[in-house]
């Protein structure tokens, strides 16, 4: 999970289709609005760079329209239709987050500092667990993280086998990245180098999949942190 900046105002569809909720519940029609309408999808997806802002995962096939704070108790509709509590997500981490886990970190709240709050490991191997850490011992890192870790090791049989799928996407990714890195050090001209470091640059890009792993790599090391490191800064 990385920071996004999501778009200041909502759509203008939104609230219409507020509107058309609120006529329903009066019961001065028979269908309420629809909070994934199609501006609210087109914007989200873009403010997101097409990725599920909870597991990273890139140009997901089912998509969702997530809830950050649940909407089916208290204020329903306000949070239902609140364009700063729709979050584009993939259909696996969505149902996996549900109403279990309401407070955790927001990836579009610079004072929530998602990318310092948590370190990422995944040994690049078939049949690896990820494993996350929180790095400060508040009550919505501890969610984040054990957020994180059902989307990625599974919990129930059914999302055993998604988080498998999921981590299978994962390793794919970073063995790509990691031959870009190796085969950095090891090119015999600037040129090849610098076709390398423009790949490297790539997916340490917060449009990159599975961003976080990604650039956890470089903060773990030293001499790629000297390397590399001013391309996490700057994105």
């Amino acid at each position: 999970m990385i920071y996004f900046e999501k778009f200041p105002t909502a759509p203008d569809c939104l609230e219409a289709e507020k509107s058309k909720e609120l006529e329903k519940e009066q019961g001065l029609r028979k269908t309420g609005g629809k909070y994934d309408c199609g501006c609210v999808l087109e914007q989200l997806q873009k403010d997101s760079k097409n990725k599920c802002y909870i597991c990273e995962s890139k140009s997901p096939t089912t998509i969702h329209i997530e809830h950050f704070k649940p909407h089916l108790q208290g204020k329903k509709i306000d949070l239902k239709f609140d364009w700063n509590n729709l979050f584009f997500s993939c259909g696996h981490c969505n149902t996996t987050k549900s109403n279990k886990f309401d407070d955790i970190l927001n990836c579009t709240d610079l004072n929530d500092d998602v990318e310092n709050a948590l370190s990422y490991e995944f040994k690049p191997f078939p049949h690896e667990d990820v494993v996350i850490k929180a790095l400060n011992n508040s009550a919505k890192t501890e969610n984040t993280r054990d957020l994180l870790l059902a989307v990625f090791n599974g919990t129930t049989k059914l999302k055993q086998i998604e988080a498998n799928n999921l981590r299978d996407e994962l390793l794919k990714e970073i063995r790509k990245y990691q031959e870009h890195l190796c085969d950095y050090y090891e090119a015999h001209d600037q040129e090849h180098q610098n076709d390398l470091l423009f790949k490297i640059k790539s997916h340490l890009h917060s449009a990159s999949a599975f961003t976080a792993f990604k650039r956890q790599i470089i903060k773990d090391n030293s001499k790629l942190w000297a390397e590399f490191g001013s391309y996490i800064q700057t994105n």
